[in-house]
């Protein structure tokens, strides 16, 4: 199995655990780490906020996989389905705002 298909199963399995909430932020985590003050508190906000924003589940899922792999909003077009990979810039434009309250002031 290629390793994007290895992670994609990976990350899908994430989202059927008890708290994927919380594994998102320990994922997400080390690549916040000598960024942000507080790596854990934006990657909570992260989940919370900008990838709530996206009401699209497959969108939602491949936002999150990009966060929790690399510490910043990224959707590989092989993560979407082929039908919504026109909707990813809009994705983007949908969750700068709260991206930015996340990483910029996390706490309000």
């Amino acid at each position: 199995m290629p390793q994007t298909d290895v992670q994609q199963v990976q990350f899908r399995s994430l989202q059927r655990l008890p708290d994927p909430r919380g594994e998102f932020v320990r994922l997400c985590a080390p690549h916040m780490v000598g960024r942000w003050a507080h790596p854990e508190t934006v990657c909570g906000c992260l989940h919370d906020y900008a990838a709530a924003a996206v009401e699209d589940d497959d969108l939602r899922e491949a936002l999150l996989r990009g966060i929790s792999e690399t510490g910043v909003p990224t959707i590989e077009t092989e993560w979407v389905p082929a039908a919504k990979q026109s909707e990813i810039g809009a994705t983007f434009t949908k969750i700068a705002r709260p991206t930015l309250q996340c990483m910029f002031d996390p706490a309000n």
